[in-house]
């Protein structure tokens, strides 16, 4: 017999209580900070999009200072351990535990659990994320779930079984979770690695990353084997044809019903990566306008908002306005590999984030981004490039094979053994 096993016989042969969350724990709301105080450095801001699943993700984050703030900010402060919760937006019902030794706040629309004596930190964690969907339809799904924390904490009901009892499940269900975290940390590295290689192999000349231009846009390279290369350098406004993405109106249901158009936005690339054959919401022949959808074989840049991520379309699409459309002109088609223009592209994510207009909403500066230095190496030099970074990309983005396949299996092994021992019987009178 188990440990766990004669834990529940001896301790809770009956069944258990099921609580209403506000019952044993108390919630905070976040802060509402101010968007026009975020600084490039100070005290961390956490948002709802940093609530990823699992742990909270501080990489893209906010900052404020403390004097900006006559308000007592320390009870929105978080500390390692704690239990975050997305409560609006595409991440609504999303459970995160803050696993940092920085100082954050926690911002609007993120919860915070602060568990009574009766109920293990750890134990609610491992809990909440059985529940994340239920959690979703709870706030109203849709485009625009909001979830509210006194139904949050006075419908959801939470088993409590014995203090004894709830360590040992998180004991099991942490040694899944550790190794999961090891292996993420190792595929971490390795994504490193394989950035560190791609801007080795797409490093041409120095000049590759500024904006000036000149006449002389032919250089020599060596490539390994002793081969000379000649790499021709033209601006990305002399390769490509570039295109704003469109929303069509909302308020014309012939444009959305029915819909079999894919119609991308940033989550599309969140949820499916960056060769996109299909999308999440879907658009209709009359919603279209203008020079007609973005063909397949083109790429999506996002120049607004969430600047420096790109895309490969491989079907006849269309994507909203945060996007730019690069289109291979016609005389130039026969130069360039497709998929060398999808590598190169990563440099132009980091131009992108180094170029912006600064007033207003952030958005790329247009007019440098057209000037900016493209290489054209020969065809037989893009294709090895091709085919080093595709076996990177493989060993480190591909969920059938290496690392991210034990991954997913050990996800797997996890949720399975989360939602079986977290199932309890209702306590009998």
């Amino acid at each position: 017999m188990s440990k766990l096993q004669e834990l529940i016989d001896r301790l809770c042969p009956n069944g258990v209580d099921f609580k209403p969350l506000g019952e044993v724990c108390d919630f905070v709301n976040g802060f509402a900070f101010k968007s026009n105080l975020f600084r490039s450095k100070g005290e961390r801001i956490i948002r709802i999009t940093n609530i990823t699943g699992s742990n909270v993700d501080v990489m893209d984050s906010k900052y404020f200072e403390l004097n900006d703030y006559s308000t007592d900010l320390s009870k929105y402060r978080v500390q390692k351990g704690n239990i975050l919760i997305a409560m609006s937006g595409a991440t609504t019902g999303k459970i995160g535990c803050y696993n940092s030794n920085e100082n954050s706040y926690i911002n609007q629309r993120v919860g915070m659990f602060k568990p009574h004596d009766e109920l293990s930190e750890r134990f609610l964690f491992h809990f909440l994320s059985t529940i994340t969907t239920e959690l979703y339809i709870l706030a109203g799904g849709g485009a625009q779930p909001n979830l509210s924390s006194n139904q949050l904490m006075s419908d959801v009901r939470i088993p409590i079984p014995p203090l004894e009892v709830q360590d040992e499940i998180v004991k099991i269900l942490d040694r899944f979770a550790d190794y999961a975290a090891e292996l993420q940390a190792e595929l971490q590295a390795r994504r490193l690695q394989y950035e560190y290689y791609r801007n080795l192999l797409l490093t041409f000349n120095s000049s590759a990353y500024s904006c000036e231009t000149d006449d002389a846009q032919k250089i020599s390279v060596i490539a390994r084997g002793g081969h000379s290369y000649e790499i021709q350098w033209k601006t990305m406004g002399e390769i490509f044809e570039m295109r704003n993405g469109y929303t069509p109106s909302k308020n014309k249901p012939e444009f959305w019903e029915n819909g079999t158009i894919p119609w991308f936005r940033m989550e599309d690339i969140r949820e499916n990566g960056r060769i996109l054959a299909d999308s999440i919401q879907h658009i209709t022949p009359a919603s279209i306008k203008g020079k007609g959808l973005f063909e397949a074989n083109t790429f999506i840049l996002a120049t607004t908002a969430t600047i420096g991520e790109h895309a490969l379309l491989i079907a006849d699409s269309l994507a909203n306005q945060q996007f730019t459309n690069l289109k291979v002109r016609k005389s130039l088609a026969n130069l360039l590999d497709t998929k060398f223009i999808f590598y190169y592209m990563f440099i132009v994510d980091e131009f992108c984030k180094n170029n912006t207009n600064v007033s207003g909403f952030a958005s790329v500066d247009m007019g440098k981004l057209k000037q900016m230095p493209f290489p054209i190496p020969p065809l037989e030099l893009q294709e090895k490039i091709v085919a080093i970074l595709d076996r990177f990309e493989t060993l480190v983005n591909d969920l059938s094979k290496g690392l991210p396949a034990e991954i997913e299996a050990v996800k797997a092994r996890y949720e399975y053994y989360r939602n079986k021992l977290l199932t309890f019987n209702t306590l009998s009178a």
